[in-house]
């Protein structure tokens, strides 16, 4: 009898031990990951606390970790209200390609070397390592002030714009995101003037005005090699069509996109529905991972059901609707599915 008194104190003191040990590392390790940013040339050295996005967060918030602190209209940080959405949104899951995520999971380098085959392959990791010696290969969005509302635009390039007079609402916008050509000179009462972030691949990149971060959006690793190429040496000048040999953009702000986001989108957003998302999806998922609240324009058909781009006339009414590539209706759907959750809203244009 003795032995078992013993026997049960001693199981009983070890696991007191046992959890408070494991309650003290949970909370250091906790302390430790709150950054703090110094913030130079406001008259001192001002040290601005900062926690991870509500975005990147979502799970833990749906622990009851975090309270809601969030000033937008909605918030993205918002849980519950749809399963659909939790169900298969994932915030671990970065947009940008970075230093620190360039190991692709085997099944994500299988896929993305797929998507535009190449004659010669490439180590990407030494591609990326002497791209990141170029351009900073940081994740700009990992921390944020939670208590500051970050608003996006995610303007496409939809014939719905044109006569829209959304201009001054875009450009009310702290983040603003357009895709390949997307021109605004001309346009500006209905698409806006401003742009934050234009996401290109090289076949379609254009110059850049300094305070706009290029986004490259990477089918093949020569994709990465010409945009090393274009902001140094200018030796590559043909990847499947001609491309820019030398490219005007500021390098501080160039951003990869993450093929590893690009799949995750494939497999739980577009649901393998065409061989891969469009620009237009890879740019709003993109704000829904970075952004508190989105806000959508220029998507779809116009109101007399043709699909083609605001700077141009197009005849053929659903030309772009299905291509052998994108599937535009179950994308369509995806967007109606995202604005009934509340996580966007769609300005449809005229």
């Amino acid at each position: 009898m003795k032995c078992s008194l013993r026997f049960w104190f001693l199981s009983t003191a070890f696991l007191l031990v046992f959890v408070m040990s494991l309650l003290f590392t949970y909370s250091h390790h906790s302390m430790a990951t709150l950054p703090y940013l110094d913030s130079g040339g406001l008259g001192g050295t001002h040290r601005v606390k900062l926690v991870p996005s509500y975005a990147g967060l979502q799970h833990l918030n749906k622990g009851g970790l975090l309270s809601k602190s969030c000033t937008c209209r909605r918030c993205m940080g918002d849980t519950g209200a749809s399963d659909w959405f939790d169900s298969h949104y994932d915030g671990n899951i970065s947009p940008v390609w970075t230093k620190e995520n360039m190991d692709l999971p085997l099944d994500v380098q299988r896929w993305w070397m797929m998507l535009q085959p190449q004659f010669k392959s490439h180590n990407t990791n030494e591609v990326l390592e002497k791209l990141f010696q170029i351009v900073p290969g940081e994740n700009p969005y990992r921390f944020r002030d939670p208590h500051k509302c970050r608003r996006c635009a995610v303007v496409g390039n939809s014939g719905n714009l044109r006569g829209s007079g959304y201009g001054r609402d875009v450009d009310g916008h702290n983040f603003i995101m357009r895709m390949n050509q997307a021109p605004t000179v001309g346009f500006e009462q209905d698409v806006g003037s401003r742009t934050t972030h234009h996401f290109m691949y090289p076949e379609s990149a254009k110059n850049l005005p300094a305070n706009v971060s290029f986004v490259l959006v990477p089918f093949k690793a020569l994709d990465l090699l010409w945009i090393a190429s274009a902001l140094s040496t200018g030796q590559i000048r043909f990847t499947y069509a001609p491309v820019k040999s030398f490219l005007r953009v500021d390098k501080e702000k160039v951003q990869i996109y993450n093929p590893a986001f690009f799949k995750y989108i494939h497999d739980r957003w577009t649901e393998h529905h065409g061989r891969y998302p469009s620009t237009g999806m890879l740019v709003l998922f993109f704000a829904l991972h970075v952004c508190d609240e989105v806000n959508v324009y220029g998507f779809g058909a116009d109101s007399r059901g043709n699909w083609h781009h605001y700077w141009e006339n197009n005849r053929y009414a659903g030309e772009f609707r299905k291509t052998g590539v994108h599937d535009a209706d179950f994308e369509a759907h995806i967007i109606d599915m995202l604005a009934k959750a509340s996580k966007i809203e769609v300005y449809r244009g005229n």
